[in-house]
């Protein structure tokens, strides 16, 4: 059965190593096959991963879209350690990350890590909304 996709005026879209760019009109796509697809706004890029969590997420974006993914394998590792060595209530989406990764659910894996995403900034918004603010000159409110 082949995927199918809308793409948006000037949406973008990746499969395998190439870059998909639609035209000034509403576009349905079926695509059928073995290669890696992910939308524009599904791509991170090294600037736009800027939190941890968003750099697991493109950790294991690396290892979907390469062949070879031993590189940014070790690299997840490593960071989704320290994460949950840091986030120790973020251990069952990692360890989902980790299953879907074992078994080489590697778009899965990548839904998962945007559930990691979405979790560290539940954690950020909670953190901020308690913490007190401080004037611009210097005075606590």
């Amino acid at each position: 059965m082949a995927l199918k996709v809308e793409l948006k005026p000037g949406e973008k879209l990746l499969v395998g190593n190439c870059i998909i760019t639609n035209s000034d009109q509403r576009t349905r796509l079926f695509i059928d096959g073995n290669a890696p697809i992910l939308r524009e706004k599904d791509i991170l890029t090294s600037d736009t991963a800027n939190t941890p969590a968003k750099r697991i997420y493109l950790a294991v974006q690396l290892m979907y879209i390469e062949e070879d993914a031993e590189k940014a394998q070790a690299t997840y590792s490593e960071m989704s350690r320290d994460f949950v060595a840091a986030v120790p209530s973020s251990l069952p989406i990692v360890d989902q990350i980790n299953n879907e990764i074992l078994t080489g659910s590697l778009y899965k894996a990548l839904k998962a890590a945007q559930k990691l995403i979405e979790y560290e900034q539940d954690l950020l918004n909670h953190a901020s909304n308690r913490r007190p603010g401080v004037q611009s000159d210097g005075e606590s409110r």
